[in-house]
């Protein structure tokens, strides 16, 4: 079976500090509702520079 595909955050951040407060932000929201937490959470970097979040 084949890992599940990367489900990626909305949104780009200039900083790595600013991916990195959003995924946070994403996985308290989680354990604050009771929603499932992904397997897998990381950031990313695109080719122009600006940073993201992905999870599976």
């Amino acid at each position: 079976m084949a890992p599940a595909s990367w489900v990626y955050f909305a949104g780009l951040y200039d900083t790595k500090f600013e991916a990195y407060c959003a995924a946070m932000w994403m996985e308290g929201d989680q354990k604050v509702f009771g929603r499932c937490s992904p397997s897998e959470l990381q950031l990313y970097k695109t080719e122009s520079g600006k940073f993201g979040v992905r999870f599976r």
